[in-house]
């Protein structure tokens, strides 16, 4: 282990999905270029680079990518992403059992027999309207023998399915928002899966919850959507691997449930939401609170994501915006009591507003420790002009490449420099 274990804390903060393409409306920026981020820009003139967090042939999703900036392999020991939210709720899968993600998402009905693809959230329904739909889908639905569905936060539930259909093909609904489904959802209905998301809609339509929704002109939760299936998977254990209590702190299942199978301990935090609402803040606060018993704190923000899949650039720059002032900016306060700490800052994967989804192109990082900052900011004081910034064509510019995530996560922590 390098000189800095035992008395260095570390830090990770994942700006979900904050790397994006040249935008025209804000005047062919990136969103991260836009954006006002003084605190990210400051981590940025110690070390900045591109990662491939997505290792080639598979989903550009953030279980993959996470999973890579945590340090472990995806090709390794990735079975699916249901799995992952199953450990955060705390829903124990035996050898048999698969687990699918599954959505409340909207879709809607056009005359020339299209299904279109709406909202993934069902309009980002709340986990209280969710609780109702949930429990009367469990009391109501028809399941098939060896189902069990299983609550979760806001659109986000679990399905696990004794023997299930783990090969059969799934699709993420943010990949086809706008998209017509009509094709999957009545040319495969033999498949399981489908007949499953079909079997839902009866219950749904004139449910109490979207009834209220429809009164108010809202989006509604008219279907259910599996996807993300797979088996228990195997981590080892993140203090094993790199000798570092660890903490996570995310409103998401799914980096709960990573966070977990790699012995993190889940943090939470009052008001997290998941969108762009969240108690930011509060994140930061909780981070420095837990590195006074632990080395190692994971904070993840899932905001930008979900304005890049909105397809809302300015949406997406105030969450970014938000990440760099509450979240960089206040841990970055907090740190200062500690006698050294490293401090890294991600887009877990790009989210472009104009693709609504993840591609799997090398991602933006940058990181530093207490003594390359207090340096830096000796030598350049208030010349603005000396930093490159956090930004895709500055990390592009620097030349620093990590082909594999994982090796950018053991640098981080056991470097010397």
């Amino acid at each position: 282990m390098s000189r800095h274990s035992g008395t260095t804390k570390y830090v990770v903060v994942i700006g979900d999905g904050m790397a994006d393409y040249p935008v025209e409306h804000i005047g062919g920026k990136t969103p991260l270029e836009a954006a006002q981020t003084p605190n990210m820009d400051r981590i940025a003139t110690c070390h900045t680079g591109l990662v491939r967090s997505i290792p080639k042939g598979m989903e550009p999703g953030s279980d993959v990518a996470n999973l890579s900036f945590m340090g472990y392999d995806p090709v390794a020991c990735h079975t699916g992403r249901a799995p992952f939210e199953a450990a955060s709720m705390g829903v124990t899968l035996g050898s048999s059992d698969v687990a699918f993600r599954m959505n409340l998402v909207c879709l809607k009905n056009v005359s020339d027999g299209k299904i279109i693809m709406k909202s993934h959230s069902a309009g980002d329904i709340t986990t209280a309207e969710a609780a109702q739909i949930i429990k009367d889908l469990r009391q109501k639905m028809k399941l098939p023998t060896g189902v069990m569905i299983y609550q979760g936060v806001a659109y986000r539930h679990l399905i696990v399915w004794k023997d299930g259909p783990e090969s059969t093909r799934t699709i993420p609904p943010h990949d086809v928002l706008d998209q017509d489904m009509s094709s999957y959802l009545n040319k495969e209905v033999d498949d399981a899966i489908v007949k499953l998301i079909r079997s839902s809609w009866q219950y749904l339509e004139n449910h109490p919850v979207n009834l209220a929704r429809r009164a108010k002109n809202l989006p509604e939760a008219n279907s259910i959507w599996l996807w993300g299936q797979g088996r228990a998977p195997e981590l080892q254990n993140f203090n094993e691997r790199f000798g570092l209590k660890g903490g996570i702190i995310s409103a998401v299942d799914l980096l709960k449930g990573i966070g977990i199978c790699a012995g993190l301990k889940p943090i939470d935090v009052e008001g997290a939401t998941g969108y762009i609402d969240t108690n930011y803040r509060g994140k930061a606060d909780a981070a420095i609170r837990a590195l006074e018993q632990l080395d190692y704190v994971f904070v993840h923000i899932e905001a930008p994501d979900e304005a890049g899949h909105s397809g809302n650039a300015d949406e997406k720059i105030r969450a970014i915006e938000a990440v760099d002032k509450e979240v960089v900016g206040n841990i970055l306060k907090g740190l200062a009591k500690f006698e050294d700490y490293r401090i890294m800052v991600a887009s877990d994967h790009f989210t472009p507003v104009s693709k609504r989804t993840h591609t799997d192109e090398p991602t933006i990082f940058a990181w530093a420790d207490k003594k390359q900052l207090e340096r830096n900011e000796e030598k350049n004081g208030n010349n603005k002009k000396s930093i490159s910034g956090f930004t895709e064509k500055a990390a592009l510019q620097s030349g620093l490449f990590f082909e594999h995530g994982y090796n950018l996560a053991e640098v981080f922590i056991k470097s010397e420099d």
